[in-house]
């Protein structure tokens, strides 16, 4: 009886709660780590002014529809693995359990690194506008809140997210919709925006290249969806549903709401509107900015520029959830120390949440102490390494679910297990090549005396070392994982069946 008794206690310790979450508060974990505002008032204006200018608009379009592609076995997945650490689950299902783990550590990268650059942008941010306090100070503020959210029920957190979305939502499609009717200087040009030639502009080793290398980092976040599996009330169809409608929610913001930045600029001279806006790009955010002001009124620009720092606080805790619940799931396995298993009483993944805020803490203090820029380094540094991270994991996704659907027969059709991961397989190599090359312009780590818009793989050193580490993580992370012998088959049964 005690042995019953002792074994029902630690199965409760190692264990989310269930049905905390349904469909609508798995998308708010999901849309807030895309973070809307953010990517529309700082990557928009650079994929217009150093990329395909009017047809930006087009090349979200495009990289919302292949990442719809990549939803389809994703999903069709889920149906059949439910785990804290979807990515990893997934591909060890189709790949082998060394492949899953070792993917699971790049994913772990990417979700720090990505928390990381928000810290950085947020603390500067605030000090830029409020000033009082030095950005690290900030940073500090956010990082203690953003870990103390973390240790309470998920459902709270999503509580906080959703509120703090649905205002960021509301102001983007308030202020697309006023541009759109009114029509700006030249009218609708859909063509401009979303014929394939205008897309295409300049080949994709020149400019149309750069706007697709900013939409894909636009959309980062959006794969968190089976995540939250064991915390949902019914994950068989609530992953499925939230992962189509979180991709479709972006997919539609993005292209709506940077067509309608460019409706209002006109078409034809967007390009130079924007650099004038912008300041040549120093100050992105003053474009979207100054569109609200002009076909709304100040007090919607005063909104959203109070908006930028909601959306980055709910990006650091949705990050936040995902980087430890990936801990979670791969120390209950026995890969990592099975203390980082543990849940607290409110059936939060506490010491992993714990361990994530204190790597988080102790680069935050490198970067303090070295006094080096929070935007220049560490929001563009960590910020363009999350992207190639992810974008690695989704193409070893799609290959796990083309390998395991042939496995293993089932109710999918031929849609579902090989037509779409494999063309999404295409343009996710096709976006990580885009994402490489232009590294050095995504991240700011550009060679010395080189032009990073105009040169594709001149990077610094810095540049190549940001850039390399996720395929180095991946081969540490696969030398673990064979050395790692003693693992619990029964927690790793998604990856190891």
């Amino acid at each position: 009886m005690a042995l019953t008794q002792q074994s029902s206690d630690e199965d409760t310790r190692t264990k989310l709660h269930t049905g905390r979450l349904g469909v609508i508060g798995i998308v708010f974990f999901v849309v807030a780590a895309a973070a809307p505002l953010v990517g529309m008032t700082g990557a928009v204006p650079v994929a217009i002014v150093l990329g395909n200018g009017a047809a930006a608009p087009g090349a979200y379009l495009v990289v919302g529809i292949t990442l719809l592609l990549f939803s389809v076995g994703y999903a069709a997945m889920s149906q059949r693995v439910t785990n804290a650490g979807a990515f990893f689950a997934y591909i060890g299902r189709g790949l082998g359990r060394h492949a899953g783990i070792a993917s699971a550590f790049v994913s772990i990268l990417a979700y720090v690194a990505v928390q990381l650059a928000i810290y950085g942008f947020f603390g500067g941010l605030i000090a830029a506008q409020v000033g009082v306090l030095p950005w690290w100070a900030w940073t500090l503020i956010a990082w203690i809140v953003v870990t103390a959210l973390s240790l309470l029920s998920v459902d709270v957190g999503a509580k906080v997210l959703g509120g703090l979305m649905l205002l960021e939502l509301t102001a983007l499609v308030v202020t697309s919709i006023a541009i759109l009717v009114n029509g700006g200087p030249e009218g609708l040009n859909f063509a401009a925006s979303f014929s394939p030639d205008k897309i295409l502009v300049g080949g994709l080793a020149g400019s149309a290249g750069i706007a697709f290398a900013f939409a894909f980092a636009s959309f980062i976040g959006f794969e968190a969806t089976a995540i939250y599996g064991e915390e949902s009330k019914n994950p068989k169809k609530v992953v499925p549903r939230a992962t189509y409608l979180a991709v479709g929610v972006i997919t539609v913001l993005f292209a709506l709401t940077s067509f309608a930045m460019v409706t209002g600029m006109g078409a034809s001279t967007v390009v130079d509107k924007t650099a004038e806006l912008s300041n040549k790009l120093v100050d992105p955010a003053a474009v979207l900015f100054s569109l609200a002001t002009q076909y709304i009124g100040p007090w919607m620009a005063t909104v959203m520029s109070i908006l930028v720092l909601s959306s980055l606080f709910a990006g650091l805790l949705a990050f936040q959830n995902a980087a430890s619940r990936y801990i979670f799931a791969m120390a209950r396995g026995g890969v990592l120390p099975v203390s980082l298993s543990r849940v607290n009483r409110r059936g939060a993944p506490s010491n992993a949440s714990l361990i994530t805020s204190v790597i988080t803490g102790l680069v935050i203090a490198i970067f303090a102490i070295f006094q080096l820029d929070p935007v220049l380094t560490l929001f563009f540094w960590f910020s363009g390494l999350a992207v190639v991270a992810i974008v690695l994991i989704e193409i070893l996704v799609c290959v796990a679910v083309i390998v395991y659907f042939r496995r293993n027969k089932g109710t999918e059709n031929v849609f579902e297990a090989i037509i779409a991961p494999v063309l999404a397989t295409i343009g996710l190599l096709l976006g990580e090549y885009l994402l490489m090359s232009r590294f050095g312009l995504l991240a700011g780590t550009p060679a010395a005396g080189v032009d990073p818009s105009v040169t594709a793989w001149a990077l610094s050193p810095v540049g190549w070392v940001l850039v390399l580490l996720p395929f180095a993580l991946l081969a540490v992370g696969f030398v673990v994982s064979v050395s790692r012998r003693k693992v619990n088959d029964e927690l790793l049964r998604d990856v190891l069946s």
